[in-house]
């Protein structure tokens, strides 16, 4: 008995271990031969839908997000026996305090005045928020979009969700200058505004050691930009 107990405890153990390593895949695969295999759309089985434009408060643009239609299958159980039941979801996006969150394919905008629509961008994209800043619009009559997203499928598995490594981009409301302000292969930790400065600071952390993770053997990447200058140069700095 005592060895069956044993042999159930190593068991589970295995299972456990095994079961950590299913879950931690790396965000980055190292791999020359698949370099050059590139997306051409998010998910080409998924069926693209576009919530109704929004317009950030003091701007001249409309915001049409472009996203999946959400389909969810439940089940439900019937007199004589189990069936699924389909539901449909035509929600795609949420805006709350100038920010539109939401797993966006993409952002399509709109003059006020013009019948023209024009995409963000035409690379595949998986786009979390985008926050318009609103305090330096106010203060300098710059207006400015923040996103956090996923653009590279650094993982190679053939598919862009958030397993990929996450990035920074800015661009003006009206979806121009739209400028990845991360670098490659690094991973975006947080970013803030310090507005009375003008500045946007971020962190990254890039796989110094190469091992597909992030981990505390890596560096942190410590960065700001100037909004109010053309290029907007990345400056880094060191806090520590």
């Amino acid at each position: 008995m005592k060895t069956l107990h044993i042999a159930l405890m190593n068991l589970a153990i295995l299972c456990l271990v095994s079961c950590k390593e299913e879950v931690e895949k790396p965000k980055v695969i190292y791999d020359s031969s698949n370099r050059n295999k590139q997306l051409t759309k998010v998910d080409s089985t998924q069926i693209a839908i576009a919530d109704l434009p929004i317009q950030m408060e003091g701007t001249d643009y409309l915001i049409h997000p472009v996203g999946d239609l959400r389909v969810y299958e439940r089940g439900t159980k019937a007199k004589y026996g189990s069936s699924s039941v389909i539901d449909l979801s035509f929600t795609i996006s949420n805006l709350g305090d100038s920010e539109l969150t939401g797993y966006l394919q993409n952002l399509k905008f709109q003059k006020l005045d013009s019948d023209s629509i024009t995409a963000l961008t035409k690379k595949p994209a998986l786009i979390l928020t985008a926050t318009y800043l609103k305090a330096i619009a106010d203060k300098t009559q710059k207006q400015i979009l923040v996103y956090t997203m996923y653009d590279m499928d650094t993982n190679k598995d053939g598919k862009l969700d958030t397993s990929d490594i996450k990035s920074l981009y800015l661009s003006d409301i009206s979806g121009n200058h739209f400028t990845k302000i991360s670098a490659n292969f690094e991973e975006l930790i947080d970013w803030n505004l310090i507005e009375s400065k003008n500045r946007l600071y971020f962190r990254t952390v890039e796989d110094t050691n190469k091992n597909g993770q992030f981990d505390k053997n890596d560096v942190v990447h410590y960065n700001y930009i100037h909004l109010l200058d053309k290029d907007w140069e990345v400056t880094s700095y060191e806090p520590i």
